[in-house]
């Protein structure tokens, strides 16, 4: 298909894979911080074609993953409620709570709903005047505008049936949260291109320039990925640390500001609770006081909900690169797609889920590749120099 298949060329894959071998003269540690990401590296095996010392840490870029475990028991708490539609994306409904998840819940009576925009949300609103309508606004900076729209049309149409239940997470300030930890690795980002899509870079550069770190805004596709990494690498082994845009095709240094203008209608940055990571400040959005009446936590009152996540759950280790899927106990085990113990296994950009798709770790008749690596392990011009 074009636009997609001269971004998966096996040949050019090669050969940008060949330069990242000749360039590297050192080991450095990379992260991504974008669960498409990470599938696409591990499904392609492009960490395991890499240099000798050259690394790939998997980061919090899973939106789904992130959302912590007392969020998901607020959602199951409103969903359980007789005169609630709940509507969501559908890689919620398997992320499971404390007891349940929403697909479970589902069967049992609720009257939840798969929606593929909170405008959808709205038109089941507008349908059930009897009901309350709650949508279940998660994501990164790419949904949020989205989002926004959705509560200001709501207010604009005076609909009072309908809410949101707001998770949505903030990268910025995750990487800042991660630099700041004293362990640690990472060397350079590869930033998710469609959060930079809308955002643009700007926010990147004086995180760039305060912790010297190479930041390169990158694609989803292989050769994306494989050039990104090659432009970290370069500016690693040049001592550069700047803001570069590999994804120049979808992204402009301001973004998309009509977009940013109308999240900062409707919501405000605060504090944000990060699933098995914990609360990182200014790393979220909130709704206004002026759309208060729209939040479906306050709406419901269901404010108070503390939880503890699955003794045998490793998330906060493996969504901060501090361990991997094969370092958990209970990976493949007790912890698989089909009965997951945490987000990061269920979630479609979750990393453990992108390891067991990809066979890792995972006997026969486990996980599965769904598509040749178009790099295979050890590909390149011989090794790091």
């Amino acid at each position: 298909m074009r636009y997609l298949d001269e971004y998966r060329d096996p040949v050019l894959a090669k050969q940008l894979l060949a330069e990242i071998h000749r360039i590297t003269t050192r080991p450095w540690t990379l992260m991504e911080v974008c669960g498409g990401q990470t599938h696409t590296i591990v499904k392609q095996g492009i960490d395991e074609a890499l240099p000798d010392g050259v690394g790939m840490i998997h980061g919090p870029g899973c939106p789904v993953c992130v959302t912590p475990l007392e969020q998901v028991d607020k959602a199951l708490a409103i969903a359980a409620r007789p005169d609630v539609i709940f509507t969501s994306y559908g890689d919620m409904l398997r992320v499971p709570g404390s007891a349940t998840d929403l697909l479970a819940l589902k069967a049992r009576g609720a009257d939840v709903r798969i929606v593929y925009s909170p405008l959808d949300a709205i038109r089941i609103a507008l349908a059930n005047p009897d009901r309350q309508v709650v949508f279940f606004a998660v994501g990164f900076e790419t949904t949020a505008p989205a989002n926004a729209m959705a509560v200001a049309e709501a207010a604009r149409r005076g609909i009072d049936n309908f809410s949101v239940l707001v998770s949505h997470v903030l990268v910025p300030p995750a990487m800042t949260a991660l630099l700041d930890s004293p362990d640690n690795r990472v060397q350079a980002f590869l930033a998710a291109g469609h959060v930079c899509a809308i955002m643009g870079w700007t926010e990147y550069e004086p995180i760039a320039a305060h912790y010297r770190v190479p930041i390169v805004v990158t694609g989803f596709e292989p050769l994306d990925l494989l050039e990104g990494i090659w432009m970290a690498i370069r500016q690693l082994e040049e001592g550069r640390h700047e803001v570069e845009n590999q994804y120049t095709r979808a992204v402009t240094r301001e973004g998309v500001p009509l977009a940013q203008r109308q999240v900062l209608e409707v919501f405000e940055v605060g504090p944000r609770t990060w699933r098995g990571i914990g609360a990182i400040s200014a790393s979220g959005y909130h709704l206004r006081e002026a759309y208060a009446r729209f939040d479906a936590e306050r709406r419901f009152d269901v404010g108070d909900i503390h939880t503890a996540e699955h003794p045998a759950c490793i998330a906060g280790a493996i969504l901060t690169g501090e361990s991997t899927p094969l370092d958990c106990t209970a990976y493949g085990s007790l912890c698989t797609p089909r009965m997951p113990l945490g987000a990061p296994m269920v979630s479609s950009e979750g990393t453990c889920a992108a390891f067991y798709a990809a066979g890792r770790g995972v006997g026969a008749g486990g996980g599965f590749s769904g598509a040749m690596p178009l790099v295979p392990a050890g590909a390149g011009d011989g090794g790091a120099r």
